[in-house]
């Protein structure tokens, strides 16, 4: 496609050059090359196809980067960057060295904010538009945050301190009846009752003159009664809240949406404008089946068909093991915060809908209605990423552990996870898991000792952990369980001169790392909390040296806990703690980012050579 619009277009003044009847067709460009950059696979396609005129039109009405343009999680901003000087660099998205595959303070004077999480828009256009009041400047503060991301606690708070405080700003509720999955909850079915309402179907129809006319009407009345304009019975939850009411408009006219936002840009206070925009929109396969597209594996731009995502995941094993394990008991129940496809529990679901929770993106909702379930009796396993389960800290410690309750965390993308980057990667769980009492913490090896983790998990008393990473697994026949004695490590490779304490990852790489090393053993220490006292113990009377290894920070995690054990009973021998290192890593490929913690087999056995162990020379081919 010839994009001789797009092509002119290297910033926000570029883009208000162009005449309001333009921006279809620079729409319809923009939306082309989004599609071609997603089509090399992993990238977010959906999100930010459903956005395309939305974006376009925030653009040309506001001027960023002095007013601030904050994009709630991020992934619907692809049409972002490429309006605001990115447009070069947009196929190094989400590679190592390249872009980040949502928005970043440091990447960009046009990114408001960093983000990965969802929720976080509106809390920090708060705090922007309170500094800005308070310095006595007026630049124009536009959240962006979609209906699922509005299911998150913290942007409900928002909402509340937004309509008390009156600061001006103005909340733009991106509604495509989607996050990563179909929305649920009951404030996802009021936007519903809105959308098919006469009085919005007309509006549709009827464009500008008909949507100007509202909008004439609104600004006119009084206050009080514009903020119940929309509904005369009071029962919006905005209004409840103070905010000012504007939509649902149509969120894929573009010409309309200039017109709409230049009329309510200066408006006093806070105001929420309710945009209806599809997602996928544009891509007739990405509109059917908008959950596969929202991040799709690698596709033709000229004949985009949908393909399955390669191999055999730890999500899958995680969520087929449930599914037997709910067959066969009757008080085990499944929770997840809007992560059902990301966490291998589509199957699930439709098998046991009755045993199965969605809260929404409110991860703190999970872990304490997960607690709320054991109190009663019930054995509630909460299926979350690592990063994710860091919302829900407090409420794991307050409200599970404290009282020693029965709750399973299933903690998914533990350690580095690639392309998503710093905002994503789970390497912070051992630690902030190791130091709440009463939780225990279990690192499978593969799919088979994950299952028996997680059957054995239910007999615990206690909070129990179990963490893995992201990635392939090989697969286990249903029904197989193997034997695990719970609480104790495993020797794989015997040695008692140096020993390698695996956990997850680092297992594999450790027994890659030792081939042609002499008396260099490797344990598989798949229990970090409480550690093997009586194995450990073992070791470090007879090692001269212990390497631990980890895909988690080394500030607090397996390798800290091993080196309290020793120093708490005496023993002596050198310790060296690999993990990944004591700052944010960036986004990349999960081998790069391994091999740049020191962490891969390489990185394993220099440390050994370090240790002066001699690896035997490979043997020479015959001719």
């Amino acid at each position: 496609m010839n994009n001789k619009l797009l092509e002119g277009v290297d910033s926000p003044a570029d883009l208000k050059k162009l005449s309001v009847e333009d921006l279809p067709a620079l729409s319809q460009e923009v939306r082309q090359e989004i599609i071609r950059i997603c089509s090399r696979g992993g990238l977010h396609l959906a999100s930010s196809l459903g956005t395309v005129e939305l974006t376009v039109a925030l653009h040309y009405v506001f001027s960023s980067p002095t007013d601030r343009i904050l994009w709630d999680v991020g992934h619907q901003a692809y049409g972002h960057k490429i309006l605001t000087g990115r447009k070069a660099q947009m196929d190094t998205i989400k590679k190592e060295g390249g872009l980040s595959g949502f928005t970043k303070v440091s990447e960009s004077v046009h990114d408001a904010i960093t983000v990965g999480h969802a929720s976080t828009s509106l809390a920090n256009a708060f705090g922007m538009a309170l500094a800005r009041d308070a310095q006595g400047e007026s630049f124009h503060v536009i959240p962006v945050i979609g209906d699922g991301a509005l299911t998150g606690g913290m942007a409900l708070a928002a909402l509340n301190s937004i309509g008390y405080k009156q600061s001006k700003m103005l909340i733009v509720l991106n509604d495509n009846d989607m996050s990563i999955s179909e929305n649920v909850g009951a404030m996802n079915g009021y936007f519903r009752t809105l959308q098919v309402q006469k009085w919005f179907q007309s509006a549709e129809k009827g464009g500008k003159k008909l949507v100007g006319k509202l909008l004439g009407d609104l600004v006119s009345r009084a206050k009080d009664a514009a903020r119940t304009f929309f509904d005369p019975h009071s029962k919006n939850p905005f209004t409840a809240m103070n905010l000012r009411y504007v939509g649902p408009v149509d969120g894929h006219n573009v010409k309309e949406l200039v017109y709409l936002l230049e009329k309510i840009k200066e408006l006093d206070g806070p105001t929420v404008l309710h945009v209806i925009t599809r997602k996928g929109k544009g891509m007739e396969v990405a509109e059917s089946n908008p959950i596969y597209w929202h991040s799709p594996s690698k596709f033709d731009v000229d004949s985009p068909l949908e393909v399955n995502k390669k191999g055999y995941t730890w999500s899958n094993a995680f969520g087929d093991a449930m599914i037997e394990i709910v067959a066969q008991r009757k008080d085990v129940y499944v929770i997840t915060p809007a992560m059902r496809e990301g966490s291998g529990l589509v199957e699930f679901a439709a098998k046991h809908p009755e045993r199965y929770l969605d809260t929404g993106i409110a991860e703190e909702v999970a872990v304490t209605a997960a607690a709320g379930m054991a109190l009663r009796g019930i054995k509630p396993v909460v299926a979350i990423y690592s990063t994710f389960l860091q919302r829900g800290f407090d409420q794991l410690v307050h409200d599970v552990a404290i009282e020693n309750l029965n709750v399973v965390f299933a903690i998914d993308r533990a350690g580095v996870v690639g392309a998503d980057g710093p905002t994503h990667h789970g390497v912070f769980d051992l630690s902030y898991l190791r130091l709440v009492p009463n939780v225990q913490i279990a690192v499978p090896k593969d799919a088979l000792e994950l299952r028996g983790m997680l059957k054995a998990s239910l007999e615990q008393t206690g909070p129990v952990a179990i963490r893995y990473p992201r990635g392939s697994v090989q697969p286990v026949a249903a029904g197989e369980w193997g034997k695990l004695e719970w609480g104790t490590w495993e020797r794989l490779v015997s040695g008692d001169d140096i020993v390698i304490l695996g956990t997850g990852k680092g297992l594999e790489y450790a027994l890659e790392a030792v081939q042609g090393a002499s008396n260099v053993g490797v344990v598989n220490a798949r229990f970090v909390k409480p550690l093997d006292a009586v194995m450990l113990t073992q070791i470090a009377r007879s090692a001269r040296a212990i390497i631990t290894v980890e895909d988690n920070t080394v500030v607090g995690g397996f390798g800290g806990a091993v080196v309290e054990f020793l120093a708490a009973h005496d023993l002596k021998p050198e310790v060296r703690v690999l993990g990944i290192p004591d700052h944010f890593m960036d986004h990349a490929e999960i081998p790069s980012l391994h091999a740049q913690a020191g962490i891969d087999a390489a990185g394993i056995r220099r440390t050994l050579e370090t240790l002066g162990v001699a690896f035997a020379a490979a043997p020479v081919a015959a001719d």
